[in-house]
């Protein structure tokens, strides 16, 4: 990785930053690497794409450590229309969103938070486990 990630026309697309999780503290580790990963690649001022990629690392960082031993590592990566975030883990099989839905119970609420704040979401098996994907669109006029 450059230490520069934006040329004079903006960020560079392609770019990706991996952090590899230690033993504690992994959401709000996760959700600082990306924050400043939005920042390094002029992101951060829309405070709408910022927001929503943080709570979309939040609830799946969560949720690995919830149902699969905890995060690997998280690998976000600026694609030309979209932020992806990747988290990896050990756990076998693939998260289903709860069904049906029920807003009023406690819990269960990550998978569907996923789903509305991003363009597309899913789970892609590896040697060790899974990792767990979304993509929230970029602003049209970014890149």
């Amino acid at each position: 990785m450059s230490s520069s990630s934006q040329t004079a026309d903006g960020p560079v697309v392609g770019q990706r930053r991996r952090y590899r999780f230690g033993p504690a503290g992994q959401v709000g580790l996760g959700r600082e690497f990306t924050a400043k990963a939005l920042r390094d690649w002029g992101l951060a001022d829309d405070e709408l794409l910022d927001e929503d990629v943080r709570l979309i690392v939040s609830e799946l960082v969560s949720n690995a450590c919830l149902h699969a031993g905890g995060p690997i590592e998280l690998v976000v990566t600026l694609k030309q229309t979209a932020v992806r975030v990747e988290v990896f883990d050990a756990g076998q099989g693939a998260p289903q969103p709860r069904s049906p839905h029920q807003s009023s119970r406690p819990g269960g609420h990550g998978l569907h938070i996923v789903g509305r704040l991003s363009s597309q979401w899913g789970v892609e098996p590896t040697d060790g486990g899974k990792a767990v994907w979304a993509e929230i669109a970029r602003p049209a006029d970014v890149g």
